[in-house]
């Protein structure tokens, strides 16, 4: 899965797309104008490959990659506040959330949003923060759990991160590899409890740059012990594994990109995220040629499903109005 350089398609990024080993493209702030923009790129990537798939960070607050003609979003934290308040409530504003967020994208064709964040707020890490529901793990499982039920209603695949958890330490991965010295055990009954209770509802899950030491040496995104004896055999989860971008710099611990993407498909990832480093998109595209590239059947259920009615209908809806109105006052009573 690359990423692309601007709004409008490059000839460079017109062959990578070509590419048998690309299945997916990830947008990010600067391939965005407006919606209508967005429809034109979209479009014209799809002119190159029909059913690639075609994602983005779109989870509110801080991490809100399309804004303008959209609706801004409140972060997680947000809606963790309402619970607090009204349980019942703020199970209902999420569901709505997750269906308005869902239903903008799906009208740009846009396929899925990474995600619901499934991490806890430890109250010590600066880039989950207010991007975590909640401390509760219980707590987190509702929201998420109502978050992933609107999207699914809006014809959209859910993504839950950062398996197993990345709430709990400061660094980030973007920047340093992070490690969280807790046991196998503490992670289980804590971080790990929204996977598991969300396991059969998840369409993917993308596992954290981190190293747990006191469980395995390798980060979860490059750990078959992670991933596949917890997340699947332990956690029950069965759907399509995402790893977190390559180029970060908590992935170098596995070597050079090339590496590195055989190190996330060998521990169990089905889906490489290879971003702003066109080059390294390149290297991990020729050596998976050259390895025969491994489709993963479940990648189809992340592809986008059609919208009710004419595009746009969901606008002219009275829960579209209600619903942008309550996010909008969430938007401006969050903290700062």
């Amino acid at each position: 899965m690359i990423d692309l350089e601007g709004p409008r398609l490059s000839a460079p990024e017109r062959e990578r797309l070509a590419h048998e080993a690309v299945g997916g493209v990830i947008l990010f702030t600067r391939n965005y104008e407006s919606p209508a923009q967005l429809r034109s790129l979209v479009q014209s990537i799809r002119q190159i490959r029909p059913r690639i798939l075609i994602g983005v960070d779109q989870e509110g607050g801080r991490v809100q990659r399309f804004q303008s003609g959209l609706t801004r979003l409140p972060p997680m934290r947000s809606f963790g506040l309402a619970w607090e308040r009204d349980p019942e409530n703020a199970r209902a504003i999420t569901h709505a959330a997750g269906w308005l967020m869902a239903s903008e994208l799906r009208d740009m064709d846009v396929d899925f949003s990474f995600a619901p964040v499934l991490d806890l707020d430890h109250g010590v890490s600066s880039v989950i923060g207010d991007r975590s529901f909640h401390s509760d793990p219980q707590v987190v499982a509702e929201l998420a759990g109502a978050w992933i039920g609107g999207m699914h209603e809006g014809g959209m695949a859910a993504v839950g991160k950062h398996f197993p958890g990345h709430g709990a330490i400061a660094a980030d991965s973007h920047h340093e590899l992070p490690s969280d010295g807790r046991t196998l055990e503490q992670i289980l009954e804590h971080d790990a409890v929204p996977f598991r209770e969300l396991a059969e509802t998840l369409d993917a899950v993308m596992p954290a740059h981190v190293v747990y030491p006191g469980v395995d040496e390798q980060p979860a995104g490059f750990s078959p012990f992670w991933l596949k004896n917890v997340l699947s055999r332990e956690v029950g989860f069965r759907g399509v594994v995402i790893s977190d971008d390559l180029t970060m710099a908590g992935a170098a611990v596995a070597g050079e990109p090339p590496e590195r993407a055989q190190a996330a498909l060998d521990a169990g990832c089905d889906l490489l995220l290879v971003c702003n480093d066109p080059e390294a998109a390149d290297t991990v595209a020729a050596g998976l040629s050259e390895a025969g590239a491994r489709a993963s059947a479940g990648l189809v259920s992340l592809r986008g499903k059609p919208l009710p009615g004419p595009r746009g209908a969901f606008r002219s809806t009275a829960r579209y109005r209600d619903t942008r109105a309550a996010l909008l006052r969430m938007l401006d009573e969050a903290p700062a």
